[in-house]
This record gives structure tokens, sequence and C-alpha cells, in this order.
């Protein structure tokens, strides 16, 4: 009997590369689940492109909880914090400690994240707090780099075959760029 993943997903295009990778060996369910990201509509937009992605792939997402200001409120102290520093790191742990009870509560076997493919973030920081979560929550955390083998390029080309839109900043406010 194949395991059951649930997939934190932060937007469509980089879900598309791991989602391709996984679907042979997981029953894979996309985790739409990004508070952080702002402003709304930006979330919606890419709350759309994510669904488009699952129906190609013909999986199931669930839409998780937009809550931007319980994400300031966690990260306060860190709005000034460079890209891919203390906020960010706490950012991850935010977003997959909640995938975490999620797929607990729903009896998958496992959890990740697409968050691996960005060559923008640390893979070994994401896995890290992957591997906390795991021991706290007792679901094992699937450790993966999704950057490994061109990843990214993949994520890319997929992205335009399906038409897809793709941002120009991470998504939090600190992070938009002009």
């Amino acid at each position: 009997m194949r395991q059951k993943i649930l997939l934190h997903s932060c937007c469509g295009p980089c879900s598309t590369v791991c989602i391709e990778r996984l679907k042979d060996d997981y029953d894979v369910t996309v985790f739409y689940y990004n508070p952080n990201i702002y402003p709304r509509e930006e979330y919606e937009k890419r709350k759309a492109e994510q669904k488009k992605v699952c129906e190609f792939f013909n999986i199931p997402v669930i839409d998780g909880d937009y809550d931007e200001e319980s994400w300031l409120t966690y990260i306060k102290g860190l709005e000034t914090e460079k890209e891919g520093g203390a906020r960010c790191e706490k950012c991850f742990y935010y977003r997959l400690y909640k995938t975490a009870l999620v797929a607990k509560e729903n009896k998958f076997d496992n959890f990740g994240t697409t968050l691996t493919v960005s060559p923008h973030k640390s893979t070994l920081v994401i896995n890290k707090v992957g591997k906390e979560i795991e021991e706290e929550v007792k679901i094992p955390y699937l450790k993966e780099s999704f950057k490994k083998k061109d990843g990214y390029l993949r994520s890319i080309n997929l992205s335009k075959e399906l038409s897809l839109y793709r941002q120009n900043y991470c998504g939090c406010r600190f992070s938009v760029r002009g």
C-alpha cells in the first residue's frame, strides 16, 4: 500500500516538479498554507495557480487558512531581518508545523514541503526545521532537496507549459520587491 504524503506548497509553480517526482511513489495531497503572503490578492492569485496545478496532476488540495495577522504576531521582532535569515526560518517553522498537525490529524503517513525547490531558500535550514517538527509532532518528515537534478529549471519549464503565473518575490510583505 502506497504511503500518503501531505505536501506543503508555497505556490503552484514550485509544486509542479515536486508533485511530478512524488506522485509515482506516494498518494500526494497538497496543503496550500501560506498566511505570510502579502497582499491578500497575491495570496488568492497563488492559490488559484496551485489549484490549477493540482487539477493538472489530478490530486487533491487542502486550502489552509489565511491569517496574516497571526503570522505577523508570530514573527514580531524579525521584520528587519534580511531575506533568508531568522525571519525566514521562523516562517518555515510556522507553516511546516501546521502542515504536520494537519497531516497527523488526517492520518497521513508523512509530510513534506515544496520549499526546497527554490534556489533562494536553504534546503539545509528547511530540512532541519522539518526534522525538528517530526520529533515534536511525531509524524515523519520527507527530507528532500527538490532543486537537485535541475528541479528548479524543471519547475520553470512545467510552469511555462501550464501557463502559470510566477511571482517575483517570496511572498511576505518584507520580501516585496518594488
